[in-house]
């Protein structure tokens, strides 16, 4: 694509080449951001805060820095955003939270730091839900998806998908306890990458359950995605839970071929919980991915309700131990739906919580084990075709809904496996469709070269909501 096209139409890596090579200015790029999220935020909500002098004072430095040949990373003068639970010491990190409206943390979170050290120009913080959690906070006006007001955005990364959707931002990072950087990317049409637990740095994110919160990329398609990756992962003082192993060359990486690559895919788990136009959008996959030398393999998964009903304990726990202090001092302040969440950890049995745990090791090593017969799983990202917002308040509360809308996504957060959420297709009303293609632990390079191979022959990852193109 020319950089002479709209500059939003460009993808990340394409803007990253054009400002290396002195075709693009970061001045421009950001300006174009602003003037976008001027004339569509309005309406759309994606942003909490905007930080427009403080993105263009970095773009002249870059623009300054590039000119005289300074490279510092891969994404020098690149726009981003992040989710608001990233700390950030130049903007508030308020989490969609009244309770910790103002607050202002004293340093960066590891992957802004990254992200900044790589030269990217942090642009703002974007809506999430309260917590991390299910609902917005009464008090925050709900990102608007811009498929289609009616319908769903996805939690809890809501404003990251709504965002990178509607061309507001090139790239943005979300977090996913549930499957909340995968059902925003299905729902708005773009690649999330939700990595391996511990691949990625969460020091500095605030928590929803962390022994579930994964963080991670969300773009327009996966080249764009694992170049953000590359970049936030890796091992980090700051959180002794993250891995040490070597970061791939994920662009190297996806550029291979997936001629002879096994994919396996569960029939009886996608036929009791896919609605047709879901399991139409899997044989799409599967035609263009065989159609590329890729092989399909039977597989059969292990139980996913027990660790559904497993995942909501465990949730809820951790949630209740993250707020402690403030639920004992403020509990009104909390909006009803994490508060029932809270309410809901405080009451759970030991007996409940060890069972879960016991479920959770056993549910790990059998989905490991299903990788030998197969390289990748695919699976959907949603199992209804783009949801309305009156079907999602139709579900009841948790964990109901959690077993309702995440057969899916959840379970993957259990196992702290990775997936790479690609659009597959479009519903009757004209949403968008994910799907999912998942690995063992560490596979984040194999699971997004064949998500890259996807979309290296189809074109769902360029389609763009009108109104917004």
């Amino acid at each position: 694509m020319s950089a002479t096209a709209p500059l939003h139409h460009l993808s990340l890596i394409r803007l990253a080449f054009e400002i290396r090579h002195g075709r693009v200015s970061p001045v421009d790029a950001v300006q174009a951001m602003h003037d976008r999220i001027a004339r569509h935020d309005g309406q759309l909500h994606a942003y909490a805060t905007v930080d427009a002098a403080g993105a263009l004072a970095r773009a002249e430095q870059a623009r300054a820095e590039i000119a005289r040949g300074l490279c510092r990373g891969p994404l020098h003068g690149v726009p981003v955003a992040v989710k608001d639970l990233f700390d950030t010491a130049d903007m508030p990190t308020e989490f969609g939270s009244r309770v910790m409206r103002g607050r202002r943390p004293a340093a960066d979170a590891t992957v802004v730091a990254r992200l900044r050290a790589a030269g990217a120009i942090l642009l703002g913080k974007l809506t999430l839900t309260e917590g991390a959690y299910a609902d917005h906070h009464p008090d925050t006006v709900a990102p608007v998806n811009p498929w289609g007001a009616a319908h769903w955005t996805g939690t809890s990364s809501s404003g990251s998908g709504v965002a990178v959707a509607a061309g507001l931002i090139w790239g943005a990072l979300g977090t996913d306890t549930g499957g909340s950087i995968r059902l925003p990317s299905a729902c708005c049409g773009i690649t999330g990458i939700k990595p391996t637990w511990g691949r990625v740095s969460r020091a500095g994110a605030l928590a929803l359950a962390p022994s579930l919160d994964h963080v991670g990329p969300m773009a327009r398609s996966v080249a764009d995605a694992v170049a953000m990756l590359g970049v936030i992962a890796g091992p980090d003082p700051l959180d002794p839970t993250a891995a040490r192993d070597a970061v791939p060359d994920y662009a190297a990486e996806i550029a291979r071929p997936v001629r002879g690559l096994a994919i396996g895919i569960d029939w009886r788990l996608l036929r009791a919980r896919a609605d047709d136009a879901v399991l139409a959008s899997i044989d799409h996959v599967i035609d263009v991915m065989t159609g590329l030398g890729a092989r399909m393999v039977d597989v059969r998964l292990p139980e996913i309700d027990p660790v559904l009903e497993g995942w909501a304990v465990q949730c809820a726990v951790e949630a209740a131990i993250v707020h402690r202090d403030d639920w004992a001092t403020r509990p009104d302040d909390f909006g009803p739906r994490l508060a029932a969440l809270i309410d809901r950890g405080h009451h759970h049995t030991a007996f409940e919580l060890a069972l879960a745990q016991d479920r959770r090791r056993t549910f790990t090593g059998a989905m490991e084990a299903v990788y030998d017969a197969c390289d990748v799983l695919l699976v959907p990202g949603l199992p209804v075709a783009g949801p309305t917002l009156d079907y999602m308040a139709g579900l009841g509360e948790d964990p109901a809904a959690i077993l309702a809308i995440g057969p899916f996504t959840a379970p993957f957060d259990v196992a702290g496996q990775p997936t790479v959420t690609v659009p597959c297709g479009i519903s009757a009303s004209g949403i968008p469709i994910g799907c999912q293609f998942a690995g063992p632990r560490f596979a984040e390079a194999l699971v997004a070269r064949a998500g890259h191979a996807f979309q290296t022959a189809t074109d769902w990852h360029t389609r763009r909501p009108a109104g917004f193109a």
